[in-house]
């Protein structure tokens, strides 16, 4: 695919990062998908006139970032585009959908198990009770993002195991009538463990971004209690801050 790529010479931004940024766009906006080559270092430098050895470096930050690769014999070739969610009350699926990317789930678990003191007091159900247990992995262009670990109190909506790797949760939730309206949210980081470590391919002892939240419908019901990790190469959360008056 040919790229409208451009660079502002009168700019105080170096030429280099201004040809990276557009090439990270590019990706992450999906007009350079994953498996695509990028045109070569001696073509770009001649169609932006720039000289080799500042595409070279463009290219290399993408290549530092996990975005490229070089791979011998072939070129450079795009790997992958890291998701960047919005603290907001939105889903995996939505959020990947939006950006460009193509998710599949794979339903692990989809069963009623007992409920354990945790979850029962994150729910707000009976200790002695059952609670609904989904367990999924989200890919993207068929590569392993996110384990997604899901309880949900009994009887609030059907939860076919079909519908659930052809579309994401809260749509289920969204078509059940229920309306989400606000969530607690942890975000942290740890090592991954074996098990988990095999399901995203990555090694043991990798780091991990790992998320809870707890979710509210508009009558302040706890309507899910969540526990995601999620592979950092591919991944990140973006955060507005606003200056307290």
């Amino acid at each position: 695919m040919q790229l409208e790529l451009s660079v502002d010479r009168g700019s105080p931004v170096p030429l280099y990062f201004q040809l990276s940024q557009q090439l990270e766009a590019a990706i992450e906006h999906g007009r350079l998908t994953p498996g695509s080559l990028l045109g070569n270092e001696i073509e770009l430098a001649g169609r932006l006139g720039l000289s080799r050895p500042t595409v070279r470096q463009a290219i290399q930050s993408l290549v530092d970032k996990g975005l490229l690769v070089r791979r011998r014999g072939v070129g450079t070739q795009v790997v992958h585009s890291q998701v960047k969610r919005p603290l907001e009350l939105s889903s995996l699926y939505d959020d990947l959908e939006s950006a460009g990317h193509r998710p599949t789930t794979k339903v692990l678990v989809n069963a009623i198990v007992p409920v354990s003191p945790e979850v029962a007091a994150t729910l707000g159900v009976d200790e002695a009770g059952e609670v609904h247990r989904i367990e999924r992995l989200r890919l993207a262009h068929g590569e392993p993002m996110a384990y997604l670990c899901n309880y949900l109190p009994l009887g609030l909506l059907d939860l076919d195991t079909r519908q659930l790797e052809a579309t994401g949760l809260y749509r289920l939730m969204r078509a059940a009538g229920i309306t989400l309206h606000s969530a607690r949210q942890t975000i942290g980081a740890r090592a991954a463990e074996a098990a988990e470590a095999e399901r995203l391919g990555e090694e043991r002892g990798a780091p991990l971004l790992t998320m809870q939240r707890v979710t509210f419908d508009d009558t302040g019901r706890t309507v899910e209690f969540g526990t995601h990790t999620y592979r950092p190469d591919r991944y990140s959360f973006e955060f507005q801050l606003l200056v307290r008056s």
